[in-house]
Order: structure tokens, then C-alpha cells, then sequence
């Protein structure tokens, strides 16, 4: 995976490239349309200028005249018509010049050797110390005809390039901010969408669309984003589920509590039906009581960090007790439960570990069939012990099992109206587990059973 930081050097690094060869592609353009032929013709004029003196000054000394100007900062060659020359000023590189040339300028032609020079890349043409790259001009000088081939030496040469490397500079700064707002603009996308993405989600709008096809931080963090966002609305949905079923759960007793004491107040009615209503108040007052106790244990959970008091007891007296204490609905539901537990000393905290496997043993009993069967078992392992619940139930859908430790959630009303919950236990019981140090897995097939799978590491 590319990281931001090496994305944004590998980027920063191709602008510098490509930024100088576009700026050098296109000073060479400039240079071959514009400069060159300007070059050749300023070059030119002056070439036929020092013929023309020469033609107004039969007199002066040709080789002396020459030597000055190459003095100044030109390259020459002067032949005559015997094919005999002489060199004056830095010497040229490459001193090649064909016979056709030298002829034809003899019988009177310009030849412009510096436009003619092959276009190849940038200023090879201006740089270029040939002597074909040179502008030959006719001379005839004590009766007697020349051919003078002249161009500007490399130090003159580099004086008047200074507008073309100005140019060239110009070009690369103006390619590299282009390229740079470009590449920040395709950096900077995912943080305003995410930006735009946060004011959807602040304005209670979960439906958030944030590119995420991304391998750098960038990518991972729009991932996490549009993760976020369906957590978010999952949980939007349940806190109103929750509000829903816990207005419903509260309102129920108290409906029944108004109606009963409203009872109690009649004075005809017997002694029979005023216990009768007492009982049935005070049983709707117990739900209420512990409807409450589970929410403050589950916002306790919540809130401390040191809740948790160790201590090594015997899981097997503990589960055994607990089953003696559900044993009258058991077997009112005619349920056939069965246990393997071995003798096992755990570690742990045996308050909050007992309300997690009261939890589990109550939902296999609430929602098993009648005349259906529990099987509970301990398994040890190294350092861990395995505890399983077992029950032939009516089940869960896999979509509920993904979610069925989420606080508040309860599983399809239509399957479960009739038993008693605030969707509260399984929550507690994940957050129990996870301050052990342990893990929970639930396995269920709708309509045949759930197994809930508890590891807890044992380090006695």
C-alpha cells in the first residue's frame, strides 16, 4: 500500500520532471519557430554589414579587419576560390563543410547554415560550434573572391540566451503550480467529502457516499468513515427500537399497576382478590426494579475500568447453583437439561461472571420449546476455559446473530412478542466477557437452537 507521504513525494518528484520537460519542450518550440530564425537573420546582417565594409574599404588589410571582429566574439572561416582557408577566433568543434556549400556561396549565394541546422532537441542548433552551423556570405576583396562562413562564439552565445533560459524558468514555475493545484486538488477530494460527509451525519443523514477506492491513509480513513456512518445508523435504528420496546416494557406495568391499585381502592371487593391484586402489583413492580438494575449495571460497566474484582473460585459449584436456582421453570417447561461440568478452578470475578451465565441460562429456558432440552458444558483448556450453552430453541436469523450483542437490540418481535426483555442481557454479558479478557461466539439456525460459546483465559 502507497502511503500518503510517499504518494505525495512521488508526486511532488513527477511535477519537478514533468514540469521541466514540458518547460523544455516548450522553449525548444519557441526556440525552433522563433529565436532560431530571428538568430539566423540578426547573424546574417551582420555578416553582409562587414561585407559592405569591406566592399566600401578596398584598401584595408583583410586579415587584420577579421582578426578584430573575432576579437569581439566571432568564429570565422575565409576561403577563397582555390578551396585554401583560414581559421580566425575559437576554434570550431567540427571544421566539415562540404564543397557545394563553399561553391555556392563563391558564386554569390547566402547560405544560412544556422536556419538550415537540423531541428533536433532544444538549442543544439544556437550551441552547436560547427562550421556548417554558420552563415557564409560573398566577399571580393583585391580583386580576388571569398567566401566568409561566420558565427557568434560560445561566450557571446550564452550573453544573448538569457532571455531564452528567463523563458524556460518562467515555463517550469508556471507548469509546476498548474500541475500542483491539479494533484492537490485529486489529494485534497477525499478530506472534502469526508468534510461534507460530517455535515450530513451531524444533520442525522446516515446515507453518506465517500470515495473509498483509495490505497493510502486517505482510502482507509474513507473507509472507515462509511463504516462509521452505517454503525451510526444501525445504532440510531436501535436507540429508537430501544425507545420503542422500553416505553412499551415501562408503560405495561404501569398500566397495570394504575389498574390494579384503582381495584384496591373498591370496598367490595374480598380479601381473596385484594391479595390477588397486591401480588400481581407487586410482581409488576419486581419487573420494573429489575429492568432498572440492568441498565445501571450495564452504564456501571460502562463507567469503571477497575470493576472487575478477581478472585479463584469453583465455576462448577457455581453453575451447578445456578441451575438448582432455575430448576422450577425448567421443569415447568418441561425442559430436559443436561451438564457436563467438571471440577474447574476459575479466575475471574464470580459476581459479575454469575449474572453472565444467568443471562444465558434464562434466554435458553425463555426461548426453548416446551419438552425441549439444554445442554451445559465446561471444557479446559491451556490457560482458557471453554464454556458452552447449548439449547434447542427457536433460533436465531444470521442477520440477528451479527447483531444480537448490540445494547437495546432484541430479535424479530413477530417470533418473540411474548417473552419479557429490554434486549439488555446479551450486551451486559459481551461487556462482562470483554473485561475478562475473553471472547463470546454465538452459532444458531432459526427454528432448531443457538450455542453460545464463552472463552475465558484462566491464569490462576
Amino acid at each position: 500500500m502507497r502511503t500518503l507521504y510517499v504518494k505525495l513525494v512521488v508526486m511532488t518528484i513527477g511535477i519537478m520532471i514533468l514540469s521541466s520537460i514540458l518547460a523544455f519542450l516548450l522553449s525548444n518550440t519557441y526556440y525552433q519557430q522563433k529565436l532560431k530564425p530571428e538568430n539566423d537573420e540578426k547573424i546574417t546582417t551582420i555578416a553582409e554589414s562587414i561585407t559592405t565594409y569591406i566592399d566600401e574599404n578596398p584598401n584595408i588589410d583583410l586579415i587584420d579587419y577579421l582578426e578584430s571582429i573575432a576579437a569581439v566574439g566571432y568564429q570565422m572561416y575565409l576561403v577563397d576560390d582555390t578551396q585554401e582557408g583560414n581559421f580566425y577566433g575559437a576554434e570550431f568543434r567540427d571544421k566539415s563543410l562540404s564543397k557545394q556549400t563553399v561553391e555556392l556561396v563563391l558564386n554569390g549565394e547566402v547560405y544560412h547554415g544556422i536556419l538550415e541546422f537540423p531541428q533536433e532537441t532544444f538549442v543544439t542548433g544556437f550551441f552547436a560550434n560547427e562550421l556548417k552551423n554558420t552563415i557564409g556570405v560573398p566577399i571580393t576583396h583585391g580583386g580576388k573572391n571569398y567566401a566568409l562562413f561566420l558565427r557568434p562564439d560560445i561566450k557571446l552565445l550564452f550573453n544573448e540566451m538569457h532571455f531564452l533560459f528567463a523563458w524556460l524558468l518562467v515555463f517550469t514555475i508556471l507548469l509546476s503550480i498548474i500541475l500542483v493545484a491539479i494533484s492537490t486538488k485529486y489529494l485534497v477530494k477525499p478530506i472534502s467529502e469526508l468534510t461534507a460527509a460530517t455535515k450530513l451525519l451531524a444533520e442525522a443523514n446516515f446515507n453518506v457516499e465517500v470515495g473509498t477506492n483509495r490505497n493510502d491513509e486517505l482510502g482507509k480513513l474513507s473507509q472507515s468513515f462509511v463504516q462509521m456512518a452505517k454503525k451510526l445508523e444501525q445504532m440510531d435504528d436501535v436507540r429508537k427500537e430501544f425507545i420503542s420496546n422500553i416505553s412499551h416494557d415501562i408503560q405495561s406495568p404501569l398500566s397495570n399497576i394504575k389498574g390494579y391499585t384503582n381495584l384496591l381502592e373498591k370496598e367490595a371487593i374480598s380479601e381473596e382478590e385484594r391479595a390477588e391484586y397486591i401480588s400481581i402489583i407487586n410482581g409488576e413492580i419486581k419487573r420494573l426494579s429489575s429492568m432498572t438494575d440492568q441498565l445501571l449495571l450495564l452504564a456501571s460497566l460502562d463507567r469503571s475500568d477497575d470493576l472487575v474484582k478477581r478472585k479463584t473460585f469453583n465455576l462448577a459449584e457455581q453453575l451447578k447453583e445456578l441451575v438448582r436456582n432455575y430448576q422450577w421453570q425448567i421443569n415447568e417447561k418441561g425442559i430436559m437439561l443436561a451438564y457436563t461440568l467438571p471440577d474447574i478452578e476459575l479466575n475471574g470475578d464470580p459476581s459479575l461472571l454469575n449474572t453472565v451465565w444467568d443471562n444465558l441460562l434464562s434466554n435458553a429456558i425463555k426461548y426453548n420449546k416446551p419438552d425441549g432440552s439444554i445442554n451445559l458444558s465446561i471444557e479446559g483448556k491451556d490457560e482458557a476455559v471453554v464454556i458452552r450453552f447449548e439449547d434447542t430453541g427457536i433460533g436465531l436469523e444470521y442477520t440477528e446473530t451479527e447483531r444480537v450483542f448490540d445494547r437495546f437490540y432484541r430479535a424479530d418481535t413477530s417470533r418473540t412478542r411474548t417473552v419479557e426483555g429490554t434486549g439488555l442481557g446479551l450486551s451486559i454479558v459481551w461487556t462482562i466477557i470483554k473485561l475478562h479478557g475473553g471472547s463470546i461466539h454465538v452459532d444458531s439456525r432459526e427454528g432448531e437452537g443457538t450455542v453460545f460459546t464463552v472463552e475465558l483465559p484462566n491464569r490462576i
